[in-house]
């Protein structure tokens, strides 16, 4: 006992170390991925209201240009127009300026080497449809080159009438060394700063681990001893700290009350393990009955004896009761060895034909079945999906008010990929959302939506053959419950 509390105090120690260096490293980490994605942010705001601030000067004393020049105002004088300003403009406001024509064809260029001939690449077709689509009449192309990203505006230029004239192009290059310098040195002091913390964090919870484990040794030791069995010890010990005295109030007042509530509690447990266990079983000797007194009901009404079939429609309405017999005699099996759930017979058999025989027990002639194909190949027991189909149309059944007018349950069987889906569709009252959530509940039932206890099994018995159900609801107008199983062939 002694090593294994020296364990759990080293542990202990070790959590405190660890949990301290995660809070810092994870607190740097995101101060640090803060002040990255800040100092980006910035420095892009800052490129973008630049150029656009260029962009606007350029503008306006292209504007003034055009208002004072004697040429006229067209896309072919333009060259004339700025063969001497377009230099002088480009040393004013320190950019590269290139005019185009409508088409993108280069007219002039601040670019010494630049010479305007037809080898001059002209602007892409799809810049010049966004220039001409956009509000504005402007557009911004950035591209990445050699890891230096480079903004390029793009805009019309336009006569004192607002008549396009050309295309005006200012290529300008992002230079964020200011700002990498800066988030370098922040980074730095970070760095020195989350250092000197770590050092103190290692010193503090050396002398917070020693604190606590002091007055925890004790404590540890009672507790271990404490057993249901026996008389237990009271902790007499006035700790440093606050909050281990509290623990240490609380575990003597929970000494005084366990011997008090053990006897009790075990009987009590034991009573409510049986009353569940009874409900559960009532219900599983109930759920047969019905689709039983069904049958028999159908059998009186629609028996015949003159009738050609009255072998094969005797022989059906037995096979019918059989299986329902066996199932009530399975269910007294499997709770008579403590089990919940009659034990899994598996088979290979075709889904359609199970479903669609589980169908017959019922004598409402709005119900209807309808399936995409004539053969679905599955594993599971034939009587535990027999009972998930009757419990579920029983429950639609149930979820449908005697007094309205048109009623309606779909039951239909489709392939999914490598999965069957038995839907249930009724057109019933739905289920209300504040009973969404406990529907599958064991003891969950409303009069309402018409659930009973069996869903919480169906659920079981779904789920043991790695499935699932779900359903979709809407009030007043009806709840689908989709089932799905996987399947044997493709």
């Amino acid at each position: 006992m002694l090593g294994n509390f020296k364990i759990a105090m080293f542990s202990l120690r070790i959590r405190i170390f660890l949990s301290m260096i995660v809070v810092i490293v994870i607190a740097s980490i995101l101060l640090a991925s803060i002040s990255i994605i800040q100092f980006k942010n910035e420095a892009k705001e800052y490129h973008q209201e630049r150029l656009e601030r260029k962009e606007d000067a350029v503008k306006a004393h292209i504007d003034y240009v055009l208002s004072t020049t004697t040429y006229p105002l067209t896309t072919k004088n333009l060259d004339l127009i700025f063969k001497d300003k377009i230099h002088e403009l480009a040393q004013i406001h320190n950019i590269e300026i290139n005019i185009y024509s409508l088409d993108g064809q280069l007219l002039k260029s601040s670019k010494e080497s630049f010479s305007v001939d037809k080898i001059a690449p002209p602007i892409p077709k799809y810049i010049q449809k966004l220039v001409r689509s956009s509000i504005e009449k402007r557009f911004v192309e950035i591209k990445t080159i050699d890891g230096i990203k480079n903004r390029s505006s793009y805009s019309q230029i336009k006569d004192d009438k607002f008549k396009p004239l050309g295309i005006l192009n200012l290529p300008y290059v992002e230079d964020d060394g200011f700002y990498e310098n800066e988030l370098n040195n922040f980074l730095l002091r970070l760095g020195q700063v989350y250092s000197f913390m770590l050092i103190v964090a290692f010193a503090l919870a050396y002398f917070l681990s020693t604190y606590i484990t002091k007055s925890l040794k004790t404590i540890s030791d009672k507790i271990s001893e404490t057993s249901l069995n026996q008389k237990n010890e009271k902790i007499v010990l006035e700790a440093n700290s606050k909050e281990i005295n509290l623990l240490i109030k609380a575990y003597n007042e929970m000494v005084d009350k366990l011997e008090k509530s053990a006897l009790k509690l075990a009987q009590s447990e034991r009573e409510e393990a049986w009353r569940e266990m009874a409900k559960q079983v009532a219900h599983e000797i109930k759920n047969p009955l019905t689709p039983m007194r069904l049958t028999v009901q159908s059998f009186q009404r629609k028996f015949d004896p003159n009738d050609a079939n009255v072998k094969q429609k005797l022989n059906d309405y037995s096979e019918t009761l059989i299986q329902q017999i066996d199932i009530m005699s399975s269910v007294a099996s499997a709770f008579s060895n403590f089990a919940s759930m009659p034990a899994q017979q598996n088979e290979t058999l075709n889904v359609v034909e199970v479903v669609e025989l589980a169908l017959d027990i019922f004598n409402e002639d709005y119900i209807a079945f309808e399936s995409q194909e004539t053969e679905i190949i599955s594993k599971m027991d034939r009587t535990q999906l027999i009972r998930v189909i009757t419990n579920l149309v029983k429950n639609a059944i149930q979820a449908i008010p005697e007094t309205q007018l048109e009623k309606s349950i779909l039951v239909t069987v489709i392939r999914s990929n490598d999965q069957v889906q038995i839907l249930v569709k009724d057109n019933g009252v739905g289920i209300e959302a504040q009973h969404i959530g406990n529907i599958f509940e064991p003891k969950f039932t409303t009069k309402n939506s018409g659930m009973g206890l069996g869903l919480g099994i169906i659920k079981n018995i779904i789920e043991n053959y790695k499935g699932t159900i779900t359903f979709a609801t809407v009030v007043e107008k009806g709840t689908t419950f989709t089932v799905t199983l996987p399947i044997i062939n493709s």
